[in-house]
């Protein structure tokens, strides 16, 4: 005999199991309250993560021109950044999920903001605010050092939880 509750338990399973995964990702990346039309969360709360690199001001991105990459939407100025971007997406992430790097070095997940930013041997850096972004440059070796031997213990950590 089957149930005629058989199968909103399996859609319900299903939803419950995909905005898991969801969740997951918001853990160890720094993304933007809700979801984008693909059902992902944002990343770089929409900036495009190629113009960081590209020396002038950080250009925000279009959801005409958006990437998934592992369970998080970027958004890219131009076809041109995001073509750049889906060929190579690691050079172009920041680094510990786009959380602020000093937050990071003393053991917290603060957001990290484009204006406060850095790159140093090709990677990028963010900072939840000018005064911390000063305190990194007086120590910038030590505070990415220090941020990259935390982030295995933290990054799966929630937010809230730090």
């Amino acid at each position: 005999m089957k149930s005629r509750y058989a199968i909103p338990i399996m859609l319900a399973t299903a939803a419950v199991l995909t905005l898991s995964s969801t969740v997951f990702a918001a853990d160890e990346v720094n993304v933007a309250n809700g979801l984008t039309l693909t059902g992902h969360p944002l990343g770089l709360h929409g900036v495009d993560p190629v113009s960081m690199f590209d020396g002038e001001t950080p250009g925000l991105g279009d959801a005409v021109h958006t990437s998934e990459h592992e369970g998080v939407d970027y958004y890219f100025a131009s076809a041109k950044t995001k073509e750049r971007f889906d060929a190579e997406p690691e050079a172009f992430l920041p680094q510990f999920g786009g959380f602020c790097a000093f937050g990071v070095f003393v053991g917290k997940k603060l957001d990290g903001d484009v204006r406060y930013a850095d790159i140093v041997d090709g990677k990028l850096y963010l900072f939840v605010n000018a005064a911390i972004f000063q305190k990194y440059l007086e120590k910038r070796e030590e505070v990415i050092e220090g941020a990259f031997a935390k982030w295995p213990e933290i990054r799966s950590e929630a937010v809230g939880d730090l």
